[in-house]
């Protein structure tokens, strides 16, 4: 039965999550929720700016170095990406691979994954094509493969650093798990560099991210009920250089209470919604992270400016010789 004020068709768990975080202290609401159609547009048009060196960086690396990645991830493989979003990226891996036997494109935008499913497909008449809408966030179910060849994950955009660090161990594990001793992954890693360079990407001049940032509110009114002024509140960044992380928030301006789904939320005035933490890690850091969830280094790749890693992640106990 749908709650009240909850529109037909809002993905399940959305109430609890947006609640869950809203009642917490300091609040929060998941990066997740970022996603909508609008949202993911806005998102295209982030990674269009001078600032947002990310997906420039990331491409450089996969232009030059995809056919390595091909070699290690070997023939036949069963490519399965975390957060597939407009797929421009993969065709880079899907182009150096050799037969590769399977696609599974993981998303939470449904509009968005079917219509880059139905592309690939066309663009690769021989290649199996598998969308899976799901929150990759939590465990997920994939479609039958049969007894196709290695499973290599991709997770690019260095989304990884939206996890705290033990969720993000866990997030990996779960990978871990679906690819098998015999897998790999291939994962996007944004690298520490100077704070001034991180506020620029994150808090664009153009205010793209900030509408960006904003379109969380405005998503939880449409599909919540909920009655935020987006005029009440504002973007705000902020580099946490102990934790090594970037932050973004979104700060009431006045003393106010909102309703979401029939429950009053106050805020004080320059109280803040934490919605969404970027990780940078250094070597060390990254070694860390995949020790914890199982993996080991096997390869780093850098772009010319040394603000990015492309990493191929291997089990711990993978076999001898693999």
């Amino acid at each position: 039965m749908t709650a009240p004020n909850v529109a037909r068709g809002a993905p399940a768990g959305l109430l609890d999550d947006v609640l869950r975080g809203l009642t917490a202290n300091p609040k929060t609401l998941p990066p997740k929720l970022f996603y909508d159609a609008t949202g993911a547009a806005l998102f295209e048009r982030i990674c269009e700016l001078d600032e947002y060196y990310l997906t420039r960086a990331e491409l450089s690396i996969l232009r030059e170095h995809a056919g390595e990645i091909s070699a290690m991830a070997g023939e036949e493989c069963v490519l399965i990406e975390y957060g597939s979003g407009a797929g421009v990226k993969i065709r880079l891996l899907l182009d150096a691979l050799v037969r590769p036997a399977a696609y599974v494109p993981i998303d939470i935008s449904r509009e968005q994954l079917g219509r880059v499913a139905a592309r690939i497909q066309r663009e690769y008449p021989r290649l199996r094509v598998h969308p899976l809408c799901a929150d990759y966030t939590r465990p997920v179910q994939l479609p039958p493969l049969g007894g196709h060849g290695r499973r290599v994950a991709f997770f690019p955009g260095s989304t990884i650093g939206n996890f705290h660090p033990a969720e993000a161990a866990a997030f990996l594990g779960r990978i871990r798990r679906t690819i098998g001793h015999d897998g790999a992954l291939v994962l996007g890693v944004d690298r520490r560099k100077d704070p001034s360079v991180l506020h620029a990407a994150y808090d664009d001049p153009a205010g793209v991210t900030a509408e960006f940032n904003l379109n969380v509110l405005r998503r939880i009114n449409r599909e919540l009920g909920a009655d935020f002024d987006l005029r009440r509140f504002r973007h705000r960044v902020l580099f946490d250089d102990a934790a090594s992380r970037i932050e973004m928030h979104l700060e009431s301006t006045c003393a106010q209470t909102v309703d979401v789904a029939g429950l009053r939320i106050a805020f004080e005035r320059g109280e803040t919604i934490w919605t969404e933490s970027s990780y940078k890690y250094d070597e060390e850091r990254l070694a860390s992270l995949a020790g914890a969830a199982g993996f080991q280094i096997q390869r780093l790749w850098s772009d010319d400016g040394d603000r990015f890693w492309v990493a191929m992640l291997v089990p711990i106990d993978r076999p001898n010789g693999a």
